[in-house]
């Protein structure tokens, strides 16, 4: 008679190279040895003081831009840890990266043509957009494809690439205004006319967004292809490079603006960077908009499976309802508290979003799976977050009309119609704090 091999009690274990701990000390020593180079390179060229003028006035936009990125994800907030390692790729390995590349392609071109003034506007206009761009991708490709639970939409595309030309920007400009402060050491300028002023002004003034907005296109590229489903290969393969090649080409327009006369630099910002900078703000805040209109659409089917309370998707949907809720919480809870709404709050969305994925075929194998993972994070959190949230509705909401059924449970236009899903959502469990398939039937005797 045949018989089954016994289950093993022990599951393999990984290989060295395929531990948590182990990928993440590689990337954080790799990061750091670039640091060191790039700190001792671009003290080289600088000088100490510098090195250190450039800094302190290099750091000014950087908490004003990292900030903005932060508003944009506040729907779904991504980790912070994804934010840390942009930054610091920007910062070390894509700025040393850029710094090699961009010095050995000019000597290479001005030792071919004999021309040191063109390798100069050539390394500028051509060579430094391909390298730079492309060095920063890197980073949201390896988002792209590592973190994938994290990257969902354009938004994330735009928070990743925006942060880690952050760190980019950062790095160039201790170099450019280290330099800037060097030449003034040689001429004896100062104040208002002096270089450092007007590296100042044109980089850190004008236009501290001209790094994240070049990059942006690229992660606009990779969060396209993240909406794209199974069908829809070649445009998943082709809209990063896409994205990679626009940016290329607009931080060449912004390089080569010094060549096209004495007003070519205004000429160039007025004409192309600010009405792009304003047309990318409005497709982000948009995305934004239409992702709290996904919430709203997609968590009343859990309310239906009593998951979540009625009141939840609509004050879930809406930011300034989220803000009240927490700070509802904070106030009868302490910051715990409010922590705790604010993971609840993160939590939803990721269900929301996880679920239109499902409805639209990009779900994946492991959709039941997440999806339990998410309700029982919910469920661990509910006794404080329910409160604050339907504090939250009721101050925000308009005022409330018969309750016939939930979706008249407020009036107004966003009271869900519910329509067929895609994908079963599990009952609400009855006893314990929360628990799965095969959910316990309920007692005969208790209600």
């Amino acid at each position: 008679m045949a018989t089954c091999p016994p289950y093993p009690t022990n599951p393999p274990r990984p290989h060295w190279w395929q531990r948590a701990w182990v990928r993440y000390g590689a990337v954080a020593t790799l990061l750091a040895i670039s640091g060191l180079v790039i700190l001792a390179l671009v003290r080289e060229q600088t000088g100490t003081q510098g090195f250190l003028v450039g800094l302190g006035l290099a750091v000014l936009p950087v908490p004003l831009l990292v900030a903005a990125f932060r508003w944009l994800d506040r729907v779904e907030p991504g980790p912070w840890q994804n934010l840390l390692f942009c930054f610091a790729w920007g910062a070390c390995a894509a700025a040393l990266i850029a710094i090699i590349a961009n010095s050995f392609a000019t000597r290479w071109i001005a030792t071919a043509t004999a021309d040191p003034a063109g390798a100069d506007t050539l390394g500028a206009t051509v060579i430094a957009p391909v390298v730079e761009e492309s060095a920063k991708a890197a980073a949201v490709l390896l988002v792209f494809l590592f973190r994938r639970r994290h990257f969902t939409g354009i938004v994330d595309g735009v928070v990743v690439a925006g942060v880690t030309a952050t760190g980019f920007a950062f790095t160039e400009n201790i170099l450019y205004l280290g330099n800037a402060f060097g030449t003034d050491q040689l001429t004896g300028d100062s104040g208002f006319a002096s270089v450092t002023a007007a590296t100042f002004f044109v980089r850190v003034v004008m236009s501290p967004f001209a790094h994240p907005l070049f990059t942006v296109l690229t992660g606009i590229g990779f969060g396209i292809a993240a909406l794209s489903t199974g069908r829809h290969r070649l445009r998943r393969a082709l809209l990063p490079p896409a994205g990679l090649l626009l940016a290329m080409g607009m931080h060449a327009l912004w390089n080569g603006s010094a060549a096209f006369g004495e007003y070519g630099f205004f000429a160039v910002y007025g004409a192309f960077m600010v009405p792009c900078f304003g047309l990318l703000t409005w497709l982000v805040i948009w995305t934004r908009q239409r992702e709290l209109r996904t919430v709203r659409t997609e968590l009343p089917a859990y309310v239906m499976a009593g998951w979540l309370a009625p009141a939840e998707p609509y004050a879930l949907g809406s930011m300034h309802a989220r803000r009240l809720a927490r700070q509802y919480a904070r106030r009868h809870g302490g910051k715990e508290a409010a922590r705790a709404v604010a993971q609840y709050e993160a939590y939803a969305t990721s269900l929301a979003f996880l679920r239109q994925r499902g409805r639209e075929g990009r779900a994946g194998a492991g959709f039941a799976a997440r999806e339990r993972e998410l309700l029982g994070a919910l469920w661990q959190r509910r006794e404080v977050a329910r409160p604050a949230l339907d504090h939250a509705a009721r101050a925000t909401a308009p005022p409330p009309v018969a309750p016939i059924g939930y979706a008249t449970y407020y009036a107004g236009p966003w009271a869900p119609a519910f329509a067929p899903a895609p994908y079963p959502v599990p009952a609400r469990p009855r006893y314990g704090p929360y628990a799965y398939a095969p959910y316990p039937r309920p007692h005969p005797h208790r209600p």
